[in-house]
């Protein structure tokens, strides 16, 4: 693995993907977990004969992908598909993330994981963790904005997700998201140089 490792997870619509985007502009290489299960799951993905065979063909989009929209309503509708579904895509998920930040060149490696909190294992794998926050109902507001989702719909997303005391709770540091992008330049800039001194640190502790 890349000697030094950024966990970064937030609720949804907090804007990670954003922060994300904004680390690697400064240098930072990107493992995204969001990235990997779509690749996992597109009409011809690894994940895609053990899905069916789990869950039936009710779960193919048109184009054989993962029908996104229709396996998540079955998720919230039984707890159990939910936990399922995990348990298919969430060893694939960690296997390749490893093996992409093994692979990086780049000085640290952002860990993008936007259920960190829930699955507890990433913790033992990041050197820090970094937790992208903002008030619960600016998520509801973008994410309806986004996706076109109803406030409950997205309530509902939120509810199934750690809770943001939960997540503030594992960080080491926060990036507060709460207006717009250029608000959150400069502290990223900040983090990535206490980053690449962490770095240096340990590859001179030997670690």
């Amino acid at each position: 693995m890349s000697q030094y490792v950024v966990g970064l997870t937030g609720g949804i619509g907090s804007g990670k993907s954003t922060v994300a985007d904004l680390f690697v502009e400064q240098g930072a290489g990107l493992v995204d977990a969001d990235a990997i299960a779509r690749e996992l799951t597109v009409a011809d993905g690894v994940a895609m004969p053990m899905l069916t065979a789990e869950f039936g063909r009710k779960i193919l989009a048109a184009n054989g992908a993962l029908d996104r929209v229709a396996m998540r309503q079955l998720a919230f509708t039984d707890p159990s598909i939910k936990n399922r579904l995990e348990c298919i895509l969430h060893p694939l998920i960690r296997r390749i993330s490893t093996e992409r930040c093994r692979a990086a060149t780049e000085p640290y490696v952002i860990l993008a994981v936007p259920l960190l909190v829930e699955s507890g294992a990433y913790r033992d794998r990041c050197d820090r963790i970094v937790v992208v926050d903002c008030p619960e109902n600016l998520q509801i507001e973008r994410v309806m904005a986004r996706n076109g989702l109803s406030a409950e719909e997205v309530k509902a997303i939120m509810a199934a997700q750690a809770t943001r005391q939960q997540r503030l709770a594992i960080a080491d540091d926060v990036v507060v998201n709460d207006a717009d992008r250029v608000k959150i330049v400069e502290p990223v800039k900040t983090l990535h140089a206490n980053y690449l001194a962490l770095m240096a640190q340990k590859l001179k502790a030997g670690c």
